[in-house]
């Protein structure tokens, strides 16, 4: 005969391998704060500090920007500077006048004077000197309509080639002396210097991630050009001064920016700065390397970056993907003098030496959290063997007293905490039963002697003195047997008191935590308890009742037939048809009667959803199987009727206790039936049908497991 299995057992079979044992339990409740949390506060940890890092990183990209942006502002004040001081020189004012053309007006002063006539190659030697000196790249003279005067009239071109209106603020009397951008075509830089030329035409280089583009060269040229007016003697302006910086392939231009924004030794760990000049999304001059020794010149910005900054007018502070390598770039747009974004101005360093001082610092903080875990749980094992070591003992000793043996004893413990005491009184009470044990034989063995002597001497009388001794030796020996039960009582009763005392107290401090290990508390429970009846077993002659249910494997179609049987008067009643769409092969574990209660009540909320009548359909499906099984792991009933559906404070509320949307209903039914469920495993959810109005209840049970045998529970 098999007996049945606690009703806690055949819920939830799948904790007793592991929670078996208060040795397992407190393992768990020491190892699992360790495993859980310390690899969450690492993963925290690693997150903020990337995040922090990265930060750190555009933080001093964006600063490198900054200090970029003033040396380029720079470069652009010194070329109106320099052009204005040109402007103002008496040289030039006094080497011009000769040169001037016949209709432009001369100051009567130079007019007068009697002086050679000097050459336009006077004129141009004097403007080639103060170009080498200010360090500009080219300085043209023109007059006020645009005839260049540095140059002799049959090679001079006819039209200043700059754009009109860059001429036209440089010309109004509030100009400031500063240069500005400027993008120039092939033929106008060449009017302007076409000694410069070899500088532009840079052949385009195919670029991973770079916008599409049909185009193969880039002949514009940017420049930085200011326009000052030479005035004479009167202050009458006669002229117009050009000066200024051509960008493409200014090498020595942009290696002077990369000193200033990274001098040598300002990137630790080996990380090398660069910075490039962009026409559009072409680099015209830069030190980022193609090859060993080849600049990256004509090689192309991403798409992304491009439509950032050149689209959106954005400044873009981020990681890069740069020719070759990760960057952390930082790229600012360039405006020409019309606020038109003509180009980018590009900073950064290599972030590979960054990247990997990150992930030693990284791998040294997981050293670090590893070293804390192992000190920590070999603490949190020895404190935790203090616990379950004089409980095992106990337990192992009341078994051994079960099957006999009334030497055994738990012995000296190593604790000296409310376990150690309670094995300390444990060992107490057994050697208190022990010795009122025998003292029970011995007094029964006296008891037996003295009756046998009053026999004897009683022996001669008549039938009914015999009689009367024999009833008087009965009551004696029940009266001494009261005694000897009660004197056993009181003795024993006073351990046991104590005994329960320390257990109560182990679970008040213990607290939450003594709900891990309620099996192991209730075994004590239960030899205390057992201790007890073998002592009011002397006074009183009484046995525990016992009871059996049991769980079966069930046929959910035959039980949702079944059902309908029992409420198909009420469905006709509310003429409510029923559709039926059973497909479950595989069988649950499960009470076939508690499985009804759940399936009516069920049907029975459906029936009231439709009070005028509608459609309930009933299907029945397995469960999809787990991965690496062929069985499936369950079976669902899905009950779907035609009413208004459910609302989401309905959804919310509705396995709550004593909610019910009917006035006559006491809300009780879906939360028993959610608890009979869950006692096996399984579920219920509810959610509204999205094929049509009305709601859909699914309850999910699991299969009975191999091996299972159908015992109660």
């Amino acid at each position: 005969m098999q007996h049945p299995l606690p009703a806690q057992t055949a819920a939830r079979p799948w904790r007793w391998p592991v929670f078996r044992s208060i040795r397992h339990k407190l393992l768990a409740m020491a190892l699992g704060p360790l495993l859980v949390v310390f690899p969450l506060l690492v993963v925290a940890l690693v997150v903020w500090g990337n995040v922090a890092y990265d930060r750190l990183l555009v933080t001093k990209v964006r600063s490198d920007l900054a200090v970029a942006q003033g040396y380029f502002d720079k470069v652009l004040d010194d070329v109106g500077q320099g052009t204005q001081g040109m402007a103002l020189s008496h040289a030039l004012v006094s080497t011009l006048s000769p040169v001037l053309p016949a209709s432009q007006p001369r100051s009567a002063p130079a007019a007068a004077t009697a002086q050679p006539r000097p050459s336009h190659s006077t004129l141009a030697e004097l403007l080639e000197r103060h170009r080498h000196r200010q360090g500009l790249d080219f300085m043209r003279l023109y007059t006020l309509d645009g005839q260049a005067l540095d140059r002799p009239a049959d090679t001079a071109e006819a039209t200043l080639p700059l754009p009109p209106r860059l001429v036209a603020r440089m010309r109004s009397p509030d100009a400031q002396a500063r240069g500005e951008l400027a993008v120039l075509g092939a033929a106008n830089l060449h009017q302007l210097a076409p000694e410069l030329e070899g500088r532009t035409g840079i052949t385009l280089v195919h670029t991973p991630n770079a916008a599409p583009t049909h185009r193969t060269r880039e002949d514009r040229a940017m420049v930085a050009a200011s326009v000052a007016l030479v005035r004479d003697t009167t202050g009458q302006p006669v002229a117009m001064l050009v000066g200024g910086v051509l960008m493409n392939q200014n090498l020595g231009f942009i290696d002077h920016i990369n000193r200033v924004v990274y001098p040598e030794g300002s990137l630790p760990f080996g990380s090398q700065g660069t910075a490039t000049l962009f026409l559009d999304d072409v680099r015209i001059t830069t030190n980022v390397r193609l090859f060993q020794s080849e600049r990256a010149i004509g090689t192309r910005v991403s798409q992304a970056v491009r439509d950032t900054v050149l689209g959106q007018g954005d400044t873009w502070l981020d990681r890069a993907f740069v020719v070759n390598d990760w960057y952390v770039s930082a790229y600012q747009p360039l405006l020409d003098g019309d606020e038109q974004r003509i180009g980018m101005l590009y900073v950064g360093y290599l972030e590979q030496p960054f990247r990997w001082v990150r992930y030693a610092m990284l791998g040294i903080m997981g050293l670090i959290f590893l070293a804390v875990m192992a000190v920590a749980s070999v603490l949190s094992l020895r404190w935790a063997r203090g616990i379950f070591r004089p409980v095992e003992r106990m337990n192992d000793t009341m078994q051994r007293v079960r099957d006999g043996d009334v030497s055994a004893r738990v012995g000296t413990t190593t604790t000296h905490d409310e376990l150690g005491k309670l094995a300390q009184h444990l060992d107490q009470l057994l050697d208190v039963i022990a010795d009122k044990t025998r003292a029970l034989e011995q007094w029964g063995t006296a008891l037996d002697q003295r009756v046998n002597e009053r026999t004897r001497e009683l022996a001669a009388t008549n039938d009914a003195l015999r009689q009367t001794q024999q009833q008087l030796v009965r009551s004696e020996k029940l009266a001494v047997m009261g005694q000897l039960a009660a004197s056993v009582a009181h003795e024993v009763n006073n351990p046991i008191a104590v005994m329960q005392g320390n257990l109560d107290l182990l679970r008040d401090t213990l607290g939450p935590a003594a709900a891990n290990s309620q099996v192991e508390l209730k075994l004590l429970d239960e030899q205390i308890e057992r201790i007890r009846m073998i002592v009011q077993q002397l006074l009183q002659h009484a046995r525990p009742g016992e009871y059996a249910g049991y769980v079966d494997a069930v046929d959910v179609n035959d039980t949702v037939k079944a059902c309908l049987l029992l409420v198909n008067h009420r469905l006709s009643q509310q003429r409510v048809a029923v559709v039926l769409d059973l497909q479950a092969t595989t069988q649950p574990a499960i009470n076939r009667q508690e499985l009804q209660q759940v399936v009516i009540n069920l049907l029975m909320n459906a029936a009231n959803a439709m009070p005028d009548g509608g459609e309930l359909t009933i299907r029945t499906r397995d469960l999809p199987p787990a991965p690496g099984n062929d069985t499936p792991q369950g079976v669902a009933i899905d009950v779907q009727d035609g009413g208004p559906g459910l609302t989401d404070d309905v959804k919310a509320r509705l396995f709550q206790p004593f909610f019910t949307t009917r006035p006559d209903g006491h809300g009780l039914g879906l939360w028993i039936s959610l608890g009979l469920l869950e006692r096996y495993g399984g579920g219920i959810s509810a959610d509204n049908r999205v094929d049509a109005r009305g709601a859909v209840f699914t309850v999910t049970l699991k299969t009975e497991s191999s091996g299972s045998d159908g015992g109660g529970r």
